[in-house]
């Protein structure tokens, strides 16, 4: 699933471990997640949304015909 996690991570200097500690998950989950390999809960995507300072729209917002 394509999301700007990376992008929203960086741009508050956290690291992958940084922001899998905020978050409650390992480093390990927080790179599928940027690599888009990994699909997270609605909690969890709040979870990181509050953790970087972004809206769930912001995140992992995508458009219908960016689905296929």
């Amino acid at each position: 699933m394509k999301n700007n996690v990376k992008m929203a991570r960086i741009q508050m200097n956290l690291t992958q471990q940084q922001l899998a500690e905020k978050t409650g998950v390992t480093r390990q989950t927080v790179s599928l997640i940027e690599k888009g390999k990994y699909n997270p809960s609605l909690k969890l995507c709040l979870d990181i949304c509050y953790a970087v300072n972004k809206s769930l729209n912001e995140l992992f917002w995508i458009d219908k015909e960016d689905l296929q």
